[in-house]
């Protein structure tokens, strides 16, 4: 039934569920930066362009992407094939912040999942020695959740873990989050529906911006941030 499921997406997408996700700014704190240097002021509609322009495109062609293979692969209870996606997120997550800042989330997701609503393939990957991407783990936990809801949830969260970053970065409030979540979630629906039609070999995203900006985050003289 609906709710069956339900609570515990709710659950594990709230902001109380402790994967330290608020630790991370996923190269916004450098993008903040790099912004205010060219002379933009970091605020309201600086954040609009980055969510518009960066990260829905690469949460449409790439993650949601991912994550959907990851679920198939935990629906089917397949830990090789699920292996094998974590190794090629692994591999894409190309600066180094941005693959710490992933393990790092992914590590804590599977810790708290196993002791709250532990499952065979959680505990199968557990003890595979699989590097656990976010992603990788995202898909397994919602295993037995309707795959438009994982997909939904996770972007949810996505854009929501850097609302919350940017209310310690730049020149915004809660009603302006709220504003720019309202206008990125009013996509959510068709940015769902496109991720669907990317098959492995063309899921892929280049994104040299976030990917500049978590590279420059590491050698930062200074940052709020763990990535």
């Amino acid at each position: 039934m609906f709710t069956d499921w339900l609570p515990f997406v709710l659950q594990t997408s709230d902001p109380l569920f402790p994967t330290g996700a608020y630790a991370h700014s996923l190269g916004l704190e450098e993008f903040a930066r790099l912004s205010e240097a060219a002379g933009g002021a970091a605020g309201e509609n600086a954040l609009r362009d980055f969510l518009h322009r960066q990260i829905l495109p690469a949460l449409a062609l790439q993650e949601l992407p991912y994550l959907r293979f990851a679920h198939a692969a935990a629906h089917a209870e397949e830990l090789r094939a699920l292996a094998d996606i974590d190794r090629e997120i692994h591999a894409w997550k190309i600066p180094a912040e941005a693959r710490s800042a992933s393990l790092r989330l992914g590590a804590r997701r599977l810790d708290i999942l196993l002791k709250t609503a532990p499952t065979p393939l959680l505990s199968a990957i557990a003890e595979s020695g699989m590097p656990g991407h976010h992603i990788t783990i995202s898909g397994a936990q919602y295993a037995a959740v309707p795959l438009e809801a994982a997909l939904m949830t996770y972007l949810y969260q996505t854009l929501s873990g850097y609302c919350v970053a940017a209310l310690k970065l730049i020149r915004i409030g809660q009603e302006g989050c709220q504003r720019l979540l309202t206008g990125c979630l009013g996509a959510a629906s068709q940015i769902v529906r496109d991720s669907l039609a990317i098959e492995r070999p063309c899921a892929g995203c280049f994104n040299p911006l976030l990917e500049i900006a978590a590279m420059r985050h590491e050698t930062a003289y200074e940052r709020l941030f763990i990535s």
